[in-house]
């Protein structure tokens, strides 16, 4: 007598279809991301270039997909049937189109987009794309843009000294006036660390009793 599960499963080539549409999605933003950044110079391990760090990334990514692909076409997936909303797809577009528009400046014409550098443009993108996800809390995400927008920060502007707009332009010129571009930098992403710090420690007692409450719901 065949059970439900193995009844369910697919008994095609295509064993998992979520799967090898995973693989293959990963595959094309690896490509694409290599073929984005061909013509910039990757440098040696002693002077890093602009594309070594997303070239190695995308490389990573494509080792990811093919793994998925072939997991997808050899082996059933146990999980439930995937749903489709948009949900997902929109608000991860949308995150990545604001964090184009407000990193730097973009002229449309008569129109030009503010420049609201990596300090706001960065979390907005997190919060925004965290919320693809049906699961997401703003204070996770909160958290996590505070902690992972620094380490952006230090991790392109400082270490491999990318030109990326820290702040806004106009408080950039008043508030660092006569600082070098990696003092303020440093400063920025020390100040926003420690905002994730304390926020996390002075929230962490609430999160857990309202992680209880939603347990004791679900019961």
């Amino acid at each position: 007598m065949t059970s439900q599960n193995s009844a369910a499963r697919p008994t095609g080539r295509i064993r998992s279809p979520q799967n090898v549409a995973g693989g293959i999605v990963l595959l094309l933003l690896a490509v694409s991301a290599i073929w984005l950044t061909i013509d910039l110079p990757r440098g040696t391990l002693n002077s890093v270039g602009p594309a070594m760090l997303p070239q190695a990334i995308a490389a990573l990514i494509g080792i990811c997909g093919i793994a998925l692909l072939i997991t997808g076409l050899t082996k059933p997936s146990d999980h439930e049937e995937a749903i489709w909303t948009l949900r997902g797809p929109l608000l991860v577009a949308c995150s990545i189109v604001i964090f184009a528009l407000t990193i730097k400046p973009m002229h449309f014409g008569n129109l030009d987009t503010p420049e609201l550098g990596l300090v706001i443009s960065g979390p907005l993108a997190i919060i925004i794309g965290g919320y693809a996800s049906p699961e997401a809390r703003l204070r996770d995400l909160v958290l996590l843009a505070l902690a992972l927008t620094p380490f952006c920060m230090v991790l392109f502007g400082d270490m491999l000294n990318l030109p990326i707009p820290i702040l806004p332009r106009f408080v950039g010129q008043n508030l660092f006036a006569g600082i070098s571009y990696k003092t303020a930098l440093r400063v920025t992403a020390a100040v926003m660390f420690g905002i994730a710090v304390i926020l996390y420690l002075t929230t962490r007692g609430s999160s857990a009793s309202l992680q209880v409450a939603k347990h004791d719901e679900v019961k």
